[in-house]
C-alpha cells in the first residue's frame, strides 16, 4: 500500500472510531509503529487530525444548533434510552432541574407517574409533558421564549435559577468532549447551563454518543464540574476512561 493511500485509510479509520492508538493503526494496517508515527506526524501537520496521548483523534466542530423540530427524530432510540434511565435516578421527594433539549424531554416523560417531585425547567415541552402529574410540582423559570425550541432563556431565567438549590440537575449538552468539557455554539445559551450547574448538588449530563468527540467555541463547564453522563454504548473506550479519570460515572445505555 503506497503512503498517500494508507495516510486517507488511517483518517477514515480515525473517522469511524473517533480515536485511535498508534499500535492499533499499526496492527490495522499491518506495518510498523515507527511507520505509523512517521504518517501520523505528516497528517497532524496538514490539520487533517489531532495528537492524543499515544494516538489521535479527530475534531469535529460544531457551529450552530438545529431546531427542536430537527434534532428530535435524530438518535431518537438512544434518546428514549438515556432518558428512562436518568429518570432513574431521580428519587421520590426530590427537587431537580430538567434542561431544555431533545433528550430532557425523554426525562420528562419516564417521570409522570411519579410522587412528591419539584421540576424546575426552562423548557415548555417539559412542563406540558407533566403539567397533569398530580405527584408533581412544576416550576416554569420564566425568560425569553426561544420558538425553535420552545426554551426561556436570559437573564430572567438565569436570576430565577440563582435563587434556587436542588438535588440534581439533568444539563443537556450539543457538544462533549473528553478533554474540553462541555460546550456550546451559542454563546447567549451558556450563562443558563452554568446557573443550573451551580444550583444543584448533583450534575447530570444526558448526551447521546454522537455529540461526543467534537468540539464548540464556548465552554460550559469542565469534566470535573459534572458527576455523571450517561450516554450510548458508541462512546470510545479512550472517551469514557477521560471522563473517568476527571471523576466522571459514565452510564452506558
Amino acid at each position: 500500500m503506497l503512503a498517500v493511500e494508507r495516510k486517507n485509510r488511517i483518517i477514515e479509520y480515525v473517522k469511524e472510531h473517533r480515536v485511535a492508538t498508534i499500535s492499533e493503526l499499526a496492527k490495522a494496517f499491518s506495518v510498523h509503529d515507527a511507520t505509523i508515527r512517521r504518517d501520523l506526524n505528516e497528517i497532524v501537520r496538514e490539520g487533517l487530525l489531532k495528537r492524543t496521548h499515544g494516538g489521535v483523534t479527530i475534531e469535529e466542530w460544531t457551529n450552530s444548533e438545529a431546531s427542536f423540530s430537527e434534532r428530535y427524530s435524530n438518535q431518537l432510540e438512544q434518546k428514549m434510552l438515556i432518558g428512562k434511565r436518568a429518570a432513574e435516578l431521580v428519587k421520590d421527594g426530590e427537587h431537580i432541574i430538567i434542561d431544555s433539549g431533545t433528550t430532557t424531554l425523554h426525562i420528562a416523560k419516564n417521570l409522570i407517574h411519579r410522587a412528591d417531585l419539584t421540576v424546575v425547567t426552562n423548557d415548555m415541552n417539559v412542563a406540558a409533558e407533566l403539567k397533569d402529574s398530580p405527584g408533581i410540582k412544576v416550576i416554569l423559570t420564566g425568560g425569553e421564549l426561544y420558538p425553535s425550541s420552545y426554551m426561556l432563556n436570559g437573564m430572567f431565567t438565569e436570576q430565577v435559577l440563582d435563587s434556587l438549590h436542588v438535588h440534581k440537575a439533568f444539563i443537556g449538552i450539543p457538544v462533549l468532549h473528553s478533554r474540553f468539557g462541555l460546550m456550546h455554539p451559542e454563546a447567549q445559551l451558556v450563562p443558563t447551563k452554568q446557573s443550573m450547574i451551580r444550583a444543584a448538588e448533583k450534575i447530570i449530563v444526558v448526551a447521546d454518543d454522537s455529540k461526543i468527540g467534537k468540539v464548540s467555541l464556548h465552554t460550559v463547564a469542565a469534566n470535573d464540574e459534572f458527576d455523571t453522563l450517561i450516554t450510548g454504548k458508541a462512546i470510545t473506550e479512550y472517551d469514557q476512561e477521560q471522563f473517568e479519570k476527571s471523576g466522571v460515572e459514565v452510564i452506558r445505555v
